[in-house]
């Protein structure tokens, strides 16, 4: 089958099988190796992706199911390669040390940005509610949730700034 998908703001149309993963649609035909293929289960949530704005699993996830959709992946995040290109969100999980092994990362980050888009001040328990979907097997959360809360704060901060600035 011919699908057409955005990703990371890119059209991108190919050939693909009907029973294809979005996961290794992602990986395989495109080489976006930062979505990461972990449980195929939806247990670990390394694979998340957003859809048209919403997380996703991509290992439970047809790459059909996305013709004509957005894909954000992990990799479209950045603005460029320097530390002040970054997403709030990277930046976070750098200052407050929100990775170790960095396996789960991809789905944290792209389950984070999706929470901070929707609830820009999420309360601790809101973060972990909203990251209950990933398993992180090194940081115990806390660092994860006080990356979420940084990202939080640094783009409330950039608002007021620019709010003042206006």
């Amino acid at each position: 089958m011919e699908i057409t998908v955005t990703v990371n703001g890119r059209e991108v149309t190919r050939d693909v099988e009907p029973r294809l993963l979005l996961t290794h649609f992602l990986r395989d035909h495109l080489r976006l190796t930062g979505t990461h293929w972990g449980c195929d289960t939806t247990t670990c949530g390394a694979c998340t992706v957003r859809l048209d704005g919403v997380p996703v699993k991509s290992c439970t996830v047809l790459a059909v199911m996305a013709d004509g959709a957005r894909v954000d992946t992990v990799e479209g995040l950045a603005a460029g390669m320097a530390e002040t290109d970054l997403d709030p969100v990277q930046q976070g999980f750098v200052a407050c040390h929100g990775l170790q092994c960095g396996f789960c990362t991809p789905g944290m980050l792209m389950t984070t940005r999706a929470l901070l888009d929707r609830d820009p001040d999420p309360s601790p328990a809101t973060i972990r509610e909203a990251i209950s979907g990933q398993i992180c097997r090194c940081t115990g959360y806390e660092n994860i949730v006080r990356a979420v809360r940084w990202a939080a704060e640094a783009e409330q901060q950039a608002a007021t700034t620019t709010e003042v600035a206006r």
